[in-house]
């Protein structure tokens, strides 16, 4: 089986539908982000890298065919118009490290309906969950005010692609390295790393333990001084670094208590024992608003270690993100559901500065003071261009984050921008919706006719 059946079940009897009624007209859905989640003043657009190569090569196969026929329970010959199914379409979207706002576009697929309706499962979920993360670490970076942050998000992670993807995230928002070795190999991102309670405890004294790793690492060695005793540990360190002569580039790190306090303690004994280049590395449960708060109480700590709260977005693990169509073969749709009502046509959106963004449709004219913020990455199912850098994509968050306005950039109670809508987009969904509503009247106010017993048939009369 391919990636094709990572669907869900849903996406398969529509496609299956739209074939069997010859409906393979161009349609464009639009991803969007709803609404913010609480203290999100915004979002770092992610995942786009990953869904294009999935787009590159979608490829529905005989495997793939048995696979739907056995979800569906019906013999495979079913399911044979789905078979060779590739994506041909075209993909607008959000260059990854910008920043989004609600409502706006992260992504816009234009294809034949069966493969644009198809492919909503993957994308979705490549787009929401890397989006999620990429703005929970960048808030860490934003937080750490210039001090680096380096990511131990791995062992606790959703997952071995999960613990990669976070890796790759972090380093794109500015991390300054990983201890996913796999991450770091593949995607150039230094790896980090030090060591556990368990060495230290294996061995008789916390000295031994440190002379012994030093002796098998050398140059600069990070030791965890706090396994016992944090203070008495810092001693131990200080002693065992300054008897080596392993100051410069070494550090101790702190993993549990009152950071910010063991941390003042930490760098004075470290600064008496004439070692004033040993580094403090503090990690054990922190995010960003851990991380906001030692800075801000002026804590002496130089290297904040994200994990567990970062790579799983704790306090907002999900996206109220959606797939939704808003053309069909040159008609444009719209959904009136309440509360999760839909802008119809294929939308572009231009930044003006302050991130005072304006959602408008695809064809409007460029404002002298506006950049569009959606462009085309692939076309005819093949990529336009070649895949991003890691410093490009650094620069682009650098930029945007110089852009948005301080209260949006706030750890706590943020307030985020809200973007506008074009006089054009608000014409055109003024007017499908209307269109829909005059629909459903003229529905509603045709006659119902009975429906009639089949010959032959007893209907109970009720009493």
């Amino acid at each position: 089986m391919s990636d094709a059946t990572t669907t869900d079940l849903y996406e398969v009897t529509m496609a299956m539908s739209y074939l069997r009624e010859e409906m393979t007209g161009q349609a464009t859905f639009s991803l969007f982000v709803r609404n913010l989640p609480p203290e999100r003043g915004f979002l770092v657009a992610a995942g786009l890298e990953s869904a294009l190569d999935y787009l590159a090569g979608f490829h529905v196969g005989p495997e793939d065919v048995d696979a739907f026929g056995s979800a569906l329970h019906r013999p495979p010959g079913d399911l044979e118009p789905l078979l060779g199914l590739t994506f041909t379409g075209q993909v607008r979207a959000v260059p990854e490290g910008r920043i989004v706002l609600a409502g706006e576009p992260l992504l816009e697929v234009t294809a034949p309906l069966p493969q644009a309706q198809l492919v909503e499962t993957y994308v979705l979920n490549q787009l929401s969950h890397q989006t999620t993360i990429a703005s929970k670490a960048a808030r860490c970076v934003v937080a750490a005010a210039g001090h680096p942050v380096v990511d131990f998000s791995l062992r606790r992670s959703h997952g071995p692609q999960a613990g990669f993807q976070a890796a790759r995230l972090g380093a794109m928002v500015g991390f300054a390295g990983t201890s996913n070795v796999a991450a770091a190999t593949a995607e150039g991102i230094p790896a980090v790393g030090t060591m556990a309670h368990s060495f230290v405890e294996a061995f008789a004294s916390e000295e031994d333990a440190f002379r012994a790793f030093a002796r098998c690492h050398p140059g600069p060695v990070t030791l965890l001084v706090d396994t016992y005793d944090t203070e008495e540990g810092v001693r131990v360190a200080a002693r065992v670094l300054r008897d080596l002569d392993r100051g410069p580039g070494s550090a101790i790190r702190l993993d549990s208590g009152d950071l910010g306090d063991l941390a003042v303690r930490a760098r004075s004994v470290l600064d008496d024992a004439g070692l004033p280049d040993v580094r403090i590395v503090a990690s054990g449960g922190l995010d960003e608003y851990a991380v906001d708060d030692l800075v801000r109480s002026g804590a002496p700590i130089d290297t904040y270690a994200v994990g567990t709260r970062v790579g799983v977005s704790a306090d907002a693990p999900y996206l109220d993100s959606a797939y939704k169509l808003v053309e069909f073969d040159g008609r444009p749709v719209m959904k009136l559901s309440s509360a999760k009502v839909t802008a119809p046509g294929r939308k572009q959106v231009f930044r003006r500065p302050g991130c005072a963004d304006e959602i408008a449709l695809a064809h409007e004219q460029t404002p002298d003071d506006g950049v569009p913020l959606l462009e085309t990455v692939m076309r005819n199912g093949l990529r336009t261009g070649r895949r991003p850098t890691l410093d490009e994509r650094r620069a682009r968050l650098a930029a945007d984050l110089g852009e948005l306005p301080s209260a949006a950039r706030r750890i706590r109670a943020p307030v985020a921008p809200r973007a506008t809508t074009s006089e054009r987009l608000s014409v055109l969904t003024a007017r499908v919706r209307q269109r829909i509503e005059d629909q459903t009247a003229a529905a509603s106010a045709r006659p119902q006719v009975p429906e009639r017993a089949p010959s032959g048939s007893h209907r109970s009369v009720p009493r």
